[in-house]
Parts: C-alpha cells; structure tokens; sequence
C-alpha cells in the first residue's frame, strides 16, 4: 500500500461529522500519512480533516429554506469541485447531505475519481429514480441500514451495509447510572427530555410546542423535570430566551451539548425526527417522535414520500413501535396523551426494549472499520491501491 493517501470529504451537518470522523479514524490505522481535505465539523476536524469552510454553512433544511440560500450554496460547491478538479485526490467522499454531495460526485467521477456516498439518501421512502443519477455519480455507497440495498436492484449499484457507528459507540460511551448521579436526579423524579433538533428552523417550530407539551405533562403528572440539551449555542441562545420569557415557570433545565447523556437517562423522549430517534433507539428510550417544517415545504415533501414511516425506529422495525406526529398536529394535546403513555404503561416500554434491543444488534456491525475495508477494496479495484 502507497505511503500515503489523499482523500476529499463534504459533511454537512452533525450526523455527517459523527460518520466521517470515525471514517477517517479507520482509515488512518491503515495509512498513517492519511491527508484528509474538504468541509467536516469539530469531530472530522479533531481526526485530522483540513475543513476549508464551516460545515455550519451547509446545514440548511427544508425546499423553502433553502432556496434563500441557494446561491451561496452552489458558488460554495462550484468552488469546492473546481479546487478537486485542480488538486485531484484519490477518492472523494460525500458524507450524506446528498442534494449537495450527489452532484460533487458526478463531476468528479467524470474528472477520473472515484467516489464514495457515505449514507444512502431515503430512495426507499421518496424519489426512487434518484438510484439512477446515484448510479452515475457514486461509485460506492456505503449504507447504514440493511433494507437499503434492495432499493439499489435495478441498477447493480455498489453499495456495502456498514451497520450504524451509533450502534457500536453508545453502548460503550454511556453508564445511565453515572449521569443520573451527574445530573442529581432525584428518587421517585421523572426526567422527560426535549429534544426540539440541531437546526435553527427546527427549534422555531417545535421547541414552542415541545415547551406547551411539557407544561401540559406537568399539570397531569407529578415530580416531573424537563432536560433540553442544546446543540450549539446559537441554539442555547434561541432556547434560553423563550425558556425564560414564556416558561419561567416550568421545572426545566437547559444543557449545553451532553444531548446522548439527556436521553441515558430519561423516562420518556420528546424528540424531532432525526438521527437522534436511533441513539435514542439504542439507549432504549421509550420516544414520541415530532416534525413541523414550513408550509409550502411540508406540502411538497408529504406529495412526494411514500415511506409508511418516518423515524428509523419504525422504519428498522418495520411497524409503527413509536408515534409519529407531523405537522398541524404538533400540539400539546397530541403530544401530551402520547408521552403520558410513553411514561406509564410498563407492557408497552417493556416490548418497545425487547424491539430496540433486536434493533441495536442488527445495526452492531463495526461500522468504521466496515465502512474503512468497503473504501480500501474500491481504491484496489479502481487501481489506485495494489
């Protein structure tokens, strides 16, 4: 194997960050001259990704929202892709984010690149004839979940089942006993944790409503206490300020980060749909799962998926083992009777463990080091290694 490896990587929110530090980590036990270029967050950066510009720059959800900050977005890429045009790597990846990484990829692969997309986009829920642009663009996809790859059939895509690396981590990285002491949680104290998303549009429009749910719950159950962990602190910012003005009077506390521990130890979850659902999968939290977006971007999207489901409980499960509550109905009087169960009926938490726990196993796959052998056999097979 050559003394050195240069590789391109585009991540671009927190989930993407997770998946690509452990990536490069992998692939630095097996080349440790690695080079590591492109966009990644604090975790990428700390495993050694040179990041020419903030992940937090491509961190936009939803058709609308986006479309305001579209012109940024495709200098920023025309940018990015003409500087790999120019300074060839040996393999770039695109680390989900796939309306912005797919593209990247189809160029580059057309300049003589191999290309890998780490996570494969939700073709199985909405725009199934995307397989075929990922066929031309992507000559590896490495995928989280094993339903994925009968998606793929009609165009014989590359694509390898890596496991999820939440599945692997979690149970190692947290002792639910540790942080309920950490966190001075109190005998016979139910803790409900509130996790309204990472993204400044997610927190607009539900931490309002996760707010109105919980002072909800604590006119109907006793000794509760509310954990919100922040994500950043733009987010701790915007939360602090509507704690403090409009629910002052609630037994809530506010956290920086510490989002894994919050959910260790909960009773129950409130909590956006996202990849937090699958850690809080794994830590087997009984869960209520929300989503609220604009208007016009809710009408697009709800013509546009044809997924039984949203959240990757269900999805994994195949079966509706968690609510699933959208849009209009993201209100305290939906939200509150769903965690009201989710807190007390004990054969409904003790099926949902035995189901998380089936999950958990299935996506416990070693995925770095998976995901790090499916990239070394690509380079081989392309003549890049020997």
């Amino acid at each position: 194997m050559p003394k050195s490896l240069r590789i391109g990587i585009v991540a671009g929110e927190a989930s993407g960050d997770i998946l690509g530090s452990g990536l490069i980590r992998a692939l630095k036990k097996r080349f440790p001259d690695l080079k590591v270029e492109g966009i990644g967050g604090e975790l990428m950066i700390a495993a050694g990704c040179q990041s020419h510009y903030p992940m937090e720059r491509l961190s936009v959800m939803g058709l609308v929202e986006v479309l305001g900050r579209l012109p940024e977005l495709l200098k920023l890429r025309k940018k990015l892709i003409q500087h790999f045009i120019d300074n060839p790597p040996d393999l770039f990846i695109g680390v989900d984010a796939p309306d912005f990484t797919l593209a990247m990829e189809g160029q580059l692969k057309q300049a003589g690149i191999p290309t890998v997309h780490y996570v494969s986009p939700s073709v199985w829920a909405w725009k199934q004839k995307r397989i075929y642009k990922i066929k031309q663009t992507t000559d590896l996809v490495l995928s989280l979940f094993p339903f994925e790859a009968r998606h793929y059939e009609p165009t014989a895509q590359r694509i390898a089942f890596v496991g999820h690396p939440l599945a692997d981590s979690i149970p190692r990285s947290v002792d639910p006993a540790a942080e309920r002491k950490r966190f001075a949680v109190k005998a016979g104290e139910k803790i409900v944790a509130l996790l309204p998303g990472s993204r400044g549009s997610e927190v607009k429009y539900l931490a309002e409503p996760f707010l109105e749910t919980a002072r909800w719950l604590s006119e109907r159950h006793d000794n509760l206490r509310f954990i919100i962990p922040a994500a950043n602190e733009q987010r701790h910012d915007q939360l602090h300020r509507m704690v403090s003005e409009q629910f002052a009077d609630l037994n809530i506390q506010l956290v920086m980060k510490n989002s894994r521990e919050v959910m260790a130890i909960a009773d129950a979850i409130l909590i956006a749909s996202g990849t937090a659902t699958l850690e809080a999968t794994i830590l087997g939290k009984p869960m209520v799962v929300a989503y609220k977006m604009a208007s016009l971007t809710y009408a697009i999207y709800s013509r546009m998926v044809k997924s039984r489901f949203i959240s990757l409980p269900n999805l994994l499960a195949d079966e509706a083992l968690v609510p699933e509550i959208l849009q209009d109905q993201v209100k305290p009087e939906v939200l509150g009777p769903a965690l009201l169960k989710a807190l007390e009926d004990e054969n409904y938490k003790q099926y949902l463990h035995q189901r998380f726990a089936e999950i958990q196993q299935q996506l416990h796959q070693d995925a770095d080091e998976k995901a790090a052998d499916a990239v070394v056999e690509l380079l081989k097979d392309k003549g890049v290694l020997p």
